[in-house]
């Protein structure tokens, strides 16, 4: 049976902040704001922190066990809305029927802006997603299907011919360019013999699909057995009133009840 998570109050930044920003539209500055920060922000982190969390999006629901949530806080920065750089790490992740090893979130510049309701903003936000090297060949599958591929428990990346694998590799870097990965050979090996490749060598062009909600790709590496995915949002928002700060609280505060964000945040 679900029941609350902790024993503490998680509404009790709430009541400190709701004066602040019923105010006049300028940030608050006082040791009382930079309080009633830290202690939301610490709140958060204590409900997140090393659980298992279903969060309910706009395009299906996100599984994920949190393993980071920080902040280098500061008392100035504090008393006007300022949460610096915000990183939030998780393992485990499913997404609809896809799995995923390891990923992490840097929201830059994290502030309340001091509006009706208050919005709160991060500018940019940088995501980086561990995908299982199997994803290669539905890629693969889908971009170039005379061609197979894999990354080794070396973090090599290797491209072969998909209907005859056993004639050989080649082994090859990433480099992303807009919405097009090349692939530059490095090293070709066949059977037993192994040649390095000249730089000259012309790389191969793979069109990767478009990313949702303004999602840019801006790094592709590999690592053991996985393929590692770095992309940027210009902008994130979310509105926050009272009410809603209060819902997501609340359902943070009890095991086993998602997270529901669904028409909650905007990307820019």
């Amino acid at each position: 049976m679900a029941g609350p998570l902790r024993r503490f109050d998680p509404f009790r930044p709430i009541d400190m902040l709701t004066s602040l920003w019923t105010t006049a539209a300028v940030g608050p500055v006082s040791s009382g704001a930079a309080m009633a920060y830290r202690t939301l922000f610490t709140t958060v982190r204590r409900l997140v922190v090393g659980r298992r969390l279903a969060i309910r999006l706009d395009d299906g629901t996100l599984t994920l066990t949190v393993t980071e949530f920080d902040s280098t806080l500061d008392v100035r920065g504090l008393s006007v809305g300022q949460l610096n750089d915000v990183r939030i790490a998780a393992r485990d992740i499913r997404w609809e029927d896809n799995t995923f090893h390891h990923a992490t979130a840097v929201l830059h510049n994290v502030h309340m802006r001091p509006s009706t309701p208050p919005v709160l903003v991060a500018a940019p936000v940088e995501l980086t997603l561990q995908v299982p090297a199997a994803a290669l060949d539905d890629l693969f599958l889908w971009a170039a299907p005379r061609l197979s591929g894999e990354v080794g428990s070396d973090g090599v990346a290797r491209l072969r011919m998909a209907r005859r694998p056993m004639l050989g590799h080649i082994e090859v870097d990433a480099q992303l360019d807009g919405s097009t990965l090349w692939l530059r050979p490095r090293v070709l090996v066949a059977r037993r013999s192994r040649w390095t490749l000249p730089a000259r060598a012309p790389a191969y062009p793979v069109r990767l699909p478009e990313l949702p909600h303004g999602l840019r790709l801006t790094r592709v590496a590999f690592a053991p057995d996985v393929v590692c995915l770095t992309a940027s949002v210009s902008e994130w928002q979310m509105d926050l009133p009272r009410k809603r700060l209060e819902d997501i609280l609340g359902q943070l505060s009890v095991a086993g009840v998602p997270l529901n964000l669904t028409r909650l945040t905007r990307l820019l």
